[in-house]
């Protein structure tokens, strides 16, 4: 009954799988090493199927990459440049407050004063 050994239907899917079942490097191709089944059609055409192999490292995926990292620096760069722009504004409306309260004091200053001269 479990003397004749039935060979595993499907293989591995992920890439790095593949590449240690067949001792493969990075360099190699694995899409080439994928266990794939052939068959005959309804209308009698011989077809191939395959898994799509995931985790695959290729040009688009590589492109993202790079996409997503100039994506982040832009947006580092964007930060810091809102950052000291906001900084500039809010030192300049710190020196406005600054002139308006320095100028409030000395007008009390000048009242007073022509008050005291008033007085006496």
């Amino acid at each position: 009954l479990t003397d004749d050994s039935v060979p595993r239907r499907l293989g591995p899917k992920r890439a790095n799988k593949i590449r240690a079942l067949f001792n493969l490097t990075k360099e190699d191709d694995v899409t080439k090493y994928v266990i794939s089944r052939t068959f005959t059609s309804k209308k009698g055409k011989e077809v191939r199927r395959a898994p799509k192999i995931q985790r695959l490292v290729t040009p688009l995926v590589l492109q993202r990459k790079r996409q997503r990292k100039a994506l982040k620096l832009a947006s580092v760069l964007r930060n810091k440049e809102d950052a000291a722009a906001y900084k500039k504004v809010v030192a300049q409306r710190m020196a406005e407050q600054k002139e308006a309260r320095r100028s409030l004091i000395s007008k009390r200053r000048s009242t007073r004063r022509s008050q005291k001269l008033a007085a006496e």
